[in-house]
């Protein structure tokens, strides 16, 4: 019923007519947004995924009718949370991420002390010093109450459940940063609230928890807080590590930021996309500093597939295939970058929404566009003059030049294992995604880069096997002529050696000659002399025997010896 007094008022004066036109529409929406949120409510208590999706229609509509409502927007937040709608979530309520906030702030903080510096400059040179408005004191307590009202009206307004909802909703996004900031507020709120509201309890108002006995096997729900917690524990967990692998990285110690990343990535427990496409990244470096090539190339293929407007994978890439000298797949690389830079400039903004992090900045894309377009040039240039054939497969598969057959077919086998095209995706396993018709396309990315590198791989394995199995038959001929030209020598060593015996013996011979013909004239000599004296002495015993009576006479034989 309405009063009459009012309506003869609204007669009289059309402003208080509009004004009760406006109030009752303003019940009459109000009533519509109750009606729409007291329906979602039930259908989120199903729980299940079909009525939780109908209930956001419910509540968009509320919203539409009442943008600020509180209560619509966090059942709406909590209803797309459930759903693993964490885009949603976080686009939503992007204006509580605290990376946006500050980046925002900083980029407002710098041109604001611009524009106050030349206007103090202004002041400075245009008006005396006296025209300044002189110090005022102000009250400390008066302060503090305004602080510390304004900041439990902002709290009684926005609510607390926008840092869990959000927390958990920037965790699953990868933002691990604003995520551990986001719910350890939350939960520092939360511990204040129920202090402020548990001094005007009574003891019987702590018996609503959930005691379980030994003998009930069956576990309790676990509570947002609980879940909180845990989150909470992880993502610590996996900012330590980054942290610790970053500072190693820094430091030079390759080897230990690998394995802190691969702690990261290889874990038992998932962790999200966005996250692990930073860390693949990283471990590039790493693995790029350190010398191993193909490992380095597989991880900013993992990264691509995860992000393929990654602009640090893509330049990466495009370095280390030109470190190999693999220059098609550098230009391959370096247009797709300059495309991307290209889409940048076009939509004035960077890819993606607004709170996915970058690590460059819009203002220094055209000068990297420049430096871009002249390292495309060269490149084109090489590859016109024919430097397409000497690819460093040796560098590719991490060998000495020079190596032997058993280091080649040792570090095949590990990069064969490691990098096979059917194990290209299990990456995919411990990845979180934000939605999961993500995963299909990941998974066809991560295959088509994985069979290129392995591929690669096979062509670097045959190129050096070829280059070891020519420099072992040119060693095996190398032996088999030094064998020869020893055989020669050690022949002709054989031959002279002879020679100089036959020397030696035709010269043994020959003095052996002279010797013999030496004693023979000596012996006739001596034959001569002892022929003498033996005639001599027969003549002598002659004559005693004829003296003795022997006149027999001598025969001839000695008589002729005698002669």
């Amino acid at each position: 019923m309405l009063d009459p007094c009012a309506t003869t008022m609204a007669a009289t004066s059309p402003s208080l007519a509009g004004g009760e036109k406006k109030h009752y529409w303003w019940l009459s929406n109000r009533k519509i947004v109750d009606k729409y949120i007291k329906d979602a409510r039930i259908m989120i208590a199903t729980q299940e995924q079909s009525e939780i999706a109908s209930a956001l229609s419910l509540l968009d509509a509320a919203l539409a009718l009442s943008p600020r409502f509180e209560l619509a927007l966090e059942l709406k937040a909590r209803s797309l949370l459930h759903l693993r709608r964490f885009k949603d979530v976080a686009d939503l309520l992007q204006d509580y991420i605290p990376s946006i906030k500050i980046a925002s702030d900083d980029s407002s903080s710098s041109i604001s002390s611009d524009n106050s510096s030349q206007q103090l400059s202004k002041e400075q040179l245009l008006s005396p010093q006296s025209d300044r408005p002189s110090f005022k004191c102000f009250s400390v307590s008066d302060l503090k109450k305004k602080v510390m009202a304004g900041l439990c009206k902002k709290v009684d307004q926005e609510g607390q459940w926008r840092y869990s909802v959000l927390g958990q909703a920037c965790c699953h996004l990868g933002l691990m940063e604003d995520a551990m900031l986001l719910l350890q507020t939350g939960k520092r709120l939360a511990t204040a609230a129920f202090r402020r509201e548990s001094i005007c309890w009574s003891e019987d108002s702590f018996s609503g928890e959930i005691i379980t006995l030994p003998n009930q096997p069956q576990t309790p729900p676990k509570t947002e807080s609980e879940s909180i917690i845990q989150l909470l524990w992880h993502i610590k967990l996996l900012l330590r590590r980054k942290t610790a692998a970053i500072a190693a990285l820094d430091a030079g110690l390759y080897s230990e930021a690998i394995r802190h990343f691969s702690k990261i990535v290889d874990g038992r427990r998932g962790a999200p996309q966005g996250f692990l496409a930073e860390c693949y990244i990283h471990r590039a470096s790493a693995y790029k500093s350190a010398g191993r090539i193909a490992e380095s190339i597989a991880d900013c293929n993992r990264t691509l597939a995860l992000d393929p407007t990654s602009i640090e994978a893509l330049s990466t890439r495009a370095s280390l295939f030109e470190t190999i000298r693999c220059l098609p797949d550098s230009l391959h690389d370096l247009e797709h970058l300059k495309l991307l830079y290209n889409t940048i400039l076009r939509d004035r903004k960077l890819p993606g929404p607004a709170w996915k992090r970058h690590n460059v900045r819009y203002r220094e894309i055209p000068g990297k566009l420049c430096t871009l377009a002249t390292k495309i040039q060269q490149l084109k240039q090489r590859v016109a003059s024919g430097e397409t054939g000497n690819v460093d497969y040796y560098q590719l598969i991490g060998l000495r030049r020079g190596c032997s057959r058993s280091e080649l077919e040792r570090a095949h086998l590990l990069l064969t294992l490691r990098h096979k095209p059917d194990k290209a995706t299990n990456f995919i396993d411990r990845c979180e995604f934000a939605n999961d018709r993500d995963a299909d396309s990941v998974r066809d990315r991560a295959k088509m880069s994985a069979l290129l590198l392995y591929r690669l791989i096979q062509k670097g394995y045959t190129s050096v096997m070829t280059t070891i199995m020519d420099e072992e038959a040119a060693e095996k001929q190398r032996k088999k002529a030094a064998i020869a030209l020893q055989a020669a020598a050690t022949a002709m060593q054989v031959q002279q050696s002879h020679n100089e015996q036959q020397q030696q013996q035709i010269k043994l011979e020959a003095e052996l000659s002279t010797v013999s013909s030496n004693n023979q004239i000596e012996n006739k000599a001596t034959t001569t002399v002892f022929q003498g004296v033996f005639c001599r002495d027969i003549a002598a015993v002659g004559d005693l025997l004829s003296q003795v009576g022997f006149n027999r006479p001598i025969p001839v034989k000695f008589e002729a010896l005698s002669c």
